[in-house]
């Protein structure tokens, strides 16, 4: 699906000759107390990795804990509209899924990952404790008002309302820097120029959204139910404590961690930024080849460097213009350097991709808001006394992945690699490829499976009826959140791999923030879309698509909108996928 220019086995062996092995340590790398690592040691690898992939399982059980029932939450306790929560909700997830850039920028720049991770865990735990402090005496008034057979505002009521938000997106801060950091310091356990330990990167992904997949179904099943049947104010507080024991779990592994060398080096962004400065200010100057960018065009060997024929206008960063004030001359100390301007090329041909991903980011928001509100209007009973909670049906989602994860990484994969003789059995953009095309299948799903609900509450007279449970089981959703699952084993694991593989390797956890970002303004063009459509079919003869009586409303229409514009989507992605050149060294 996409061109990868390597250049052969001497083209790489410089990067093993000054990257790993020299002297029985690796290079780059040291201990908990600055010390180089040596080979063979039990510094770094699985065991570490495996108590980082610990902490990550227990922050997802409290995020999936408060953001799985959400909606519910919104319009219950709170009282808010159908369209208002979820507004609300795809704002906070797209904070929550943008700020990470922050959180990257602060561990790449200044404190590295693991202060990074540490102090957001602080800011994370505080953000779940107020969030269920504002649960909890919001629940004390509703009942102090109930006993008192009285329905009035009270003075208190708008602050625990501002409180549960500010909350929220506290929680927004602490994800910010936990999220992007530990997964890349996860990865980081791992030496990906030894081969053995590449091979074990790569498998480190697949199984580090395993583990995310557990902590995420753990908590829809037991917290959805606790939220819904016992308390908000435990549920909320659960999460609280997964948060404090995930902490506890990654300081366990201090001192086996392996750190990057702290080296006097200019800040990883500002190099990269310096590249687009320079290239605008001498963008009237000649195209003559200097020495620089000969050089930038052909290594050492004579090799052409990898897209050296894209974004030529970039190689003007490196023209140094004699006896000149300007900004982008050497004197005034921004002329570029090739590595720069490599890099500044590597990050530029990530653009396209990311993209072309946002439709999928889109699709993905709707499991979070419109699915569980179709639950909430079917037949949920399973005993007599017992119903479903409609928000624990995310769990099939990452029951999927939990199935699904091995058979990738331990079936498909060699047998993929003997065919395609790629080490990872597809490469990293078929794999994303494919999850885009399941997504779309998806929502052809989901909207037939709306009609057929629709159909049944017009049949049972229910049409106005909002109330009542719609004759149809919960059951018919299951094949929806099924193939949602399915998308992501290839995916949301293939993205991970890609941002961070990809990215110059001073900006890993600047890679995973990209990442993470296509989600974030997936939630906000989320958000515009139903805003949109909202405002546009208000009006109309038919009623709002999202009206609040879901039996009146036309969530199938939106579905068939997202299946029509994810298959657009996906064409383009096939394009720009397909002229995509891979970074030298990269195992694809």
């Amino acid at each position: 699906m996409a061109e990868s220019v390597n250049g052969g086995s001497d083209a790489i062996q410089p990067l093993l000759m000054s990257n790993t092995r020299i002297d029985d340590v690796y290079e780059g790398i040291v201990d908990y107390r600055g010390e180089k690592v040596s080979i063979g040691s039990n510094i770094g690898g699985w065991r570490s990795a495996l108590l980082i992939i610990g902490a990550e399982f227990a922050e997802t059980i409290a995020f999936y804990g408060i953001s799985s029932n959400l909606i519910n939450y919104l319009t219950g306790p709170l009282g808010q509209s159908t369209v208002t929560a979820a507004a609300n909700i795809n704002a906070w997830c797209g904070v929550v899924w943008m700020l990470p850039l922050l959180g990257a920028f602060i561990a790449d720049s200044y404190i590295g990952r693991f202060r990074t991770i540490f102090f957001s865990s602080l800011i994370y735990i505080l953000g779940l404790g107020f969030l269920t402090l504002s649960v909890v005496l919001s629940s004390l008034m509703s009942r102090d008002e109930s006993l008192s057979n009285e329905v009035h505002e009270t003075s208190s009521a708008p602050f625990l309302v501002i409180l549960f938000f500010f909350s929220l997106y506290l929680v927004a801060v602490g994800k910010a820097g936990f999220k992007p950091c530990a997964e890349a310091f996860g990865a980081d356990q791992f030496d990906e120029r030894n081969p053995e330990e590449c091979t074990s990167k790569s498998s480190f992904f697949n199984w580090w959204y395993f583990g995310l997949c557990v902590g995420s179904c753990i908590s829809r099943f037991t917290l959805t139910y606790i939220q819904d049947n016992i308390s908000w104010g435990l549920g909320f507080g659960i999460p609280c404590l997964s948060m404090l024991l995930g902490l506890f779990v990654f300081l366990l592994g201090w001192r086996t961690y392996r750190f990057p060398a702290e080296e006097n080096k200019e800040n990883p962004l500002s190099r990269i930024a310096k590249v687009f400065v320079a290239s605008a200010v001498n963008w009237r100057s000649s195209s003559v080849t200097t020495s620089n960018q000969e050089e930038g065009i052909r290594m050492s060997n004579n090799q052409l460097r990898v897209g050296a024929h894209q974004f030529k206008f970039l190689d003007k960063a490196m023209i140094d213009i004699p006896n000149s004030d300007l900004v982008g001359s050497r004197k005034g100390g921004v002329c570029c350097n090739i590595d720069q301007v490599e890099d500044a090329k590597t990050v530029l041909r990530l653009v396209p991709i990311w993209i072309s991903c946002l439709t999928y980011a889109v699709v993905v928001a709707q499991s979070m808001t419109f699915f569980t509100k179709q639950g909430s209007t079917m037949n949920r009973t399973i005993k007599q006394g017992i119903q479903i909670p409609p928000a624990s049906l995310l769990s099939f989602i990452p029951l999927t992945v939990i199935f699904f994860i091995p058979i990738y990484d331990r079936l498909f994969v060699p047998l993929a690699r003997l065919v395609t003789k790629n080490q990872n059995g597809i490469s990293t953009l078929q794999r994303i490829g494919c999850g885009i095309c399941i997504s779309t299948m998806s929502m052809i799903l989901a909207a037939l499976i709306e009609k057929k609900r629709l159909q049944t509450a017009f049949d049972f007279g229910l049409i106005d009826k909002p109330n009542e449970t719609v004759p149809i089981s919960l059951w018919w959703l299951v094949p929806q959140y099924l193939l949602f699952g399915l998308a992501e084993v290839f995916t949301m694991v293939g993205l991970q791999e890609f941002f961070y593989d990809q990215v110059p390797d001073q900006l890993r956890s600047v890679g995973l923030f990209l990442n993470f970002s296509i989600f974030g303004i997936g939630d906000f063009l989320s958000g515009f879309i139903i805003y949109a459509i909202d405002k546009i079919t208000t009006g109309s003869n038919q009623g709002s698509w999202f009206s609040n009586n879901l039996n009146r409303a036309h969530l199938d229409y939106f579905y068939w909108f997202l299946a029509a514009l994810s298959t657009i989507n996906l064409i383009a992605y096939l394009y720009v996928s397909k002229s995509y050149l891979y970074k030298r060294g990269s195992l694809v």
